[in-house]
């Protein structure tokens, strides 16, 4: 195999956000739903033998280190693999979002290289490397739905019902740093148990808790609370999805998607039942079909 084309890297939503608390090293503990969806970047990877790893951006450009390519590397350095590889990374979801597209592309290069380079480290190992690059790495290794706790390493897979969504992301981004760098930031929210998120999400998806984060992002990007203002009226209950700038409401009865400001990108969305690369690392390292 010296190719893998066509990787899918999804997005995530969270379903809610709530900061119990700050580690002495200044990292925020939090509890939260991640969901995966089914807006995706897709990536394309090519064995090279000289050992380099090189990057081509078949949407918009970006940093010349960013995510792909350290992930690429630490996977590289950690395996002492002499091959190198070759990334196309055809962005599709937004930056400064909230919804996860850097660490989700990461965690995809990680599984995408260890089965073209053949190296079959285990997910265990993959997820350690993917929690030094960002928090969220680990779950989109983690191929399901998840209750999420600590710093976001803590992962316990949850079923969830099938919905459609509606995600907004305003044309103005968030720096994550910004907002959980606020004096204003709610972090003492009272730790939640899973049984009572999940006695909720058989009735609403949006009944349960909220996004810490929401108020400070509203505060600082005008654009979030214009975003929600615009989903209220189209009669639905927007929530601010991670760090923001994006939104998104469950998607209850049809809406005016020409209604938004042309610069806005709107998305109709489903949940997915399971990462479309889940099975591709084991815990003992076997590869997958």
């Amino acid at each position: 195999m010296q190719s893998l084309y066509d990787v899918p890297a999804p997005a995530k939503l969270n379903l809610f956000l709530h900061i119990t608390g700050r580690r002495a090293d200044g990292y925020h503990l939090l509890q939260s739903v991640f969901m995966l969806i089914d807006w995706c970047d897709t990536l394309h990877f090519s064995v090279r033998a000289d050992g380099q790893i090189s990057r081509e951006d078949l949407s918009w450009a970006l940093p010349a280190d960013d995510l792909v390519v350290r992930a690429a590397r630490m996977l590289q350095h950690a395996a002492n693999c002499p091959l190198g590889a070759h990334i196309g990374i055809a962005k599709s979801i937004p930056a400064q979002a909230g919804m996860g597209g850097g660490s989700s592309d990461a965690a995809s290069t990680l599984l995408a290289l260890n089965r073209l380079w053949k190296l079959n480290l285990p997910l265990q190992t993959l997820a350690r490397m993917g929690l030094s690059l960002g928090a969220d790495v680990p779950f989109f290794l983690s191929g399901q739905h998840a209750w999420v706790e600590g710093i976001g390493e803590k992962l316990t897979p949850i079923a969830l019902p099938h919905e459609r969504f509606v995600v907004v992301k305003p044309d103005t981004g968030l720096q994550t740093q910004l907002i959980f760098s606020d004096p204003a930031l709610k972090r003492d929210s009272e730790t939640a148990i899973i049984s009572g998120f999940a006695a909720d999400a058989h009735g609403s998806l949006f009944s349960y808790g909220r996004n810490d984060l929401q108020a400070v992002a509203q505060r600082l990007c005008p654009d979030v609370t214009q975003a929600l203002e615009w989903l209220k009226s189209q009669g639905l209950n927007g929530r601010m999805t991670g760090s923001g700038s994006a939104v998104f409401a469950q998607l209850l009865h049809g809406i005016d998607v020409s209604s938004a400001p042309s610069a806005w990108q709107v998305r109709l969305c489903s949940n997915m039942d399971v990462h479309p690369l889940m099975g591709w690392a084991t815990s003992d390292g076997t590869m997958t079909v």
